[in-house]
């Protein structure tokens, strides 16, 4: 526990301006970002009486060993900045909401020449028009189905298109007219875009224009008696009403807003958010934090503007933003948001008729989440605290081991080695920690000699870290002794990239209490070998065989069999299971890599057009390789010594036997470097 007083800078030091300020850890990662009018201020705050102080910014200014700032021109700019360094370097002490589940969108990709209706999870990309998020992503098919009737706009995949482009037949839909057929030519490109724009203006609010041309249309169909036509008319009409009716008009005066609201407690609190367009609920969203900084309910506000809006650009902030409670600096927020829409934004409590109606609404749903949350996570955290207990008790561990690292290795027959590498913090996946190694000190299958190599590896880079940032003291070697691996370094002792330096998550900086391989004892062995070459005893080692599940310790000749209701090992499973899915999702794409890679990429000079040529004239890379130089030149555009040079990294290239499945015991022919 560092004592604040002494890296408190003297008040003189810092500049009464806008800012925003970083404290940092001893391993100088940044552990939290805030903001202030005046820096000189607000950052005195943080060093009064310790006993004065919020437990949480005690526990953050014990926690930290050093404060810095920037000064801005603006609170405006500095309400950009803390936003952009919270989202880089994720400070521990900061409140960050984050969705309990990813929430589909239904998009429009205008972005493509054809654009195509459908369901959209994650980032936003470019040039796709979003309308959501949605709670299912049943409700967004089902309303999709409903609207092709009016707007038949493309929803297949690029796949299926290109097929029906190709053999001039469209889908199904394209036959039972949900679709336009663009594929086939039925409708022109400017016609598909412009249905699409109109699915687009209905999604967005304006239904009545396309409802009353349907009704209009529909009477003179009747009137003309073309009553088919009328009762199609009629149909879409209803469809299009049907569609309306799944999000009920909540505001009257067809308004664009967002309606935030937020319930907490001591520890944690929710938010929810409705979206409202055109006066319609047209979707609804969720998130839970852990209130790890002393904020209240206009500081939740706050953070949750920031990151609703801090990615978004035009439409996607509204005209009107309503919150249960307004930010301690309102004219800046507000500006701030105007600058992301282009225009106004008015952000405010509602005070009466339907808009306070509504936020009661938005207001019990986050009363419900959190108590639904709160029931989960106590569920949750008490099982994975017993998981933990149960695993430092079976392998007789000081305390619990809050970081643990799982190793496996995958290859196929000996080729493309690779090795995985997983964290669990706390008993839950960290996936932005997981890594992924080449094994480059050998050729061949050998899992225990890759299980040193990766361990020795990942720690080497450990210590070289401790070193960087001065916790490994270097002492020089006795004569005749081997210097510390730690020492082993591209770069002097006392050189520092001043890029790494800069408080982001560094790649292999912390370590594990619990290291975890995929295997029995050769693998276990292995591990420890590797730990105790470079000096490290602080870390313990385990593995999991798959036979049994039974969990093997270094110098042991019996392994530790856990309870097969054990969470320990439920734990211990779910883990290595991890690091086994990583490791040949891994394996598999470098192998896929490879198999895409033709023999004529290394033939210089030979550009994709001349390899399409030839691949097309012959039918396959086998074939070409039984060619004659003679029959090469046949080829336009390849002249004889263009086809000497194929002919010669072809043979270096031919195979040496046959490839053989071993599930199958079947043969396969060679038919690879297809570029089409």
């Amino acid at each position: 526990m560092a004592d604040p007083s002494s890296y408190r800078p003297s008040p003189g030091q810092i500049p009464d301006s806008p800012g925003v300020y970083k404290f940092r850890d001893e391993h100088r990662r940044v552990i939290y970002v805030g903001k202030a009018k005046n820096l000189r201020q607000r950052v005195a705050n943080y060093f009064q009486d310790l006993a004065n102080l919020h437990p949480r910014t005690r526990s953050m200014v014990t926690t930290a060993a050093s404060v810095e700032w920037t000064v801005v021109s603006t609170e405006v700019e500095a309400l950009q900045l803390e936003y952009t360094w919270i989202k880089e370097f994720d400070p521990r002490f900061n409140v960050k909401y984050r969705d309990d589940k990813s929430y589909p969108y239904l998009a429009v990709t205008l972005n493509e020449e054809f654009p195509r209706v459908q369901v959209m999870r994650g980032a936003k990309k470019k040039g796709v028009r979003y309308f959501g998020p949605y709670g299912h992503a049943w409700a967004i098919r089902e309303t999709v189905d409903l609207m092709l009737r009016v707007f038949p706009v493309r929803t297949c995949s690029a796949g299926v298109f290109k097929n029906a482009a190709r053999t001039g037949r469209p889908c199904l839909l394209g036959y039972i007219d949900k679709c336009s057929a663009p594929c086939v030519g039925r409708v022109t490109p400017e016609e598909h875009r412009e249905l699409a724009e109109d699915f687009c203006d209905f999604m967005a609010g304006r239904t009545g224009t396309y409802i009353r041309r349907l009704e209009k249309d529909m009477t003179q169909a009747a009137e003309e008696m073309e009553y088919e036509r009328a009762a199609r008319l009629r149909d879409d009409a209803g469809a299009l009403k049907r569609a309306m009716e799944k999000s009920a008009v909540v505001l009257a005066d067809a308004t664009d807003a967002d309606l935030i609201a937020v319930a907490e407690d001591e520890l944690e609190a929710a938010l929810q958010i409705f979206h409202v367009r055109g006066g319609r609920v047209r979707g609804q969203r969720g998130w839970v934090t852990d209130k790890v900084e002393a904020v209240d309910t206009a500081g939740l506000v706050e953070h949750a503007l920031q990151q609703l809006y801090g990615e978004e650009r035009g439409d996607a902030v509204p005209k009107e933003v309503l919150v249960p409670a307004l930010p301690e600096d309102t004219e800046a927020v507000s500006q701030w948001l105007a600058e992301r829409r282009g225009s106004q934004v008015s952000l405010r409590i509602p005070q009466r008729g339907d808009k306070k109606d509504l936020m009661a609404t938005v207001q019990r749903n986050a009363q419900q989440a959190l108590g639904l949350h709160k029931t989960k996570r106590a569920s949750d955290l008490t099982t994975r605290s017993r998981a933990l207990e149960e695993i430092a008790e079976a392998l007789g561990l000081d305390a619990a081991p809050l970081r643990i690292e799982c190793y496996d290795i995958s290859h196929l027959q000996g080729d493309d080695v690779v090795a995985s590498m997983v964290v669990f913090e706390d008993g839950l996946a960290r996936k932005s920690e997981y890594r992924r190694f080449q094994i480059k000190g050998f050729e061949g299958q050998d899992d225990v000699r890759s299980m040193h190599e990766v361990i020795g590896r990942r720690f080497k880079r450990y210590l070289q870290e401790k070193e960087r940032t001065g916790e490994w003291e270097q002492t020089p070697p006795v004569s005749g002794e081997a210097p510390h691996p730690a020492q082993d370094s591209q770069a002097p002792a006392d050189e520092t990239d001043p890029r790494e330096d800069d408080g982001r998550p560094k790649r292999f900086a912390y370590p594990p209490q619990l290291v975890v391989v995929d295997g029995g004892q050769p693998q276990v062995a292995a591990a420890k070998r590797a730990l105790d070459e470079l000096g490290i005893d602080d870390i313990a080692v385990c593995g999991l065989a798959k036979r049994l599940e039974e969990v093997w310790l270094p110098d042991d000749d019996d392994p530790v069999i856990l309870p097969r209701s054990s969470e320990g090992l439920y734990l211990l499973q779910r883990v290595r299971d991890e690091a086994h899915r990583f490791a040949i999702t891994y394996q598999r794409a470098k192998r896929a890599k490879r198999i895409r890679t033709s023999p004529l990429d290394d033939v210089a000079g030979l550009g994709e057009t001349r390899k399409q040529a030839l691949i097309k004239h012959f039918g396959s890379v086998k074939k070409l390789r039984q060619a004659t130089i003679e029959e090469i030149c046949e080829v336009p555009g390849i002249g004889r010594r263009t086809a000497e040079s194929v002919a010669v990294a072809l043979a270096s290239a031919a195979p040496a036997a046959p490839a053989v499945n071993t599930a199958t015991g079947e043969i396969m022919e060679e038919d690879d470097g297809d570029t089409s």
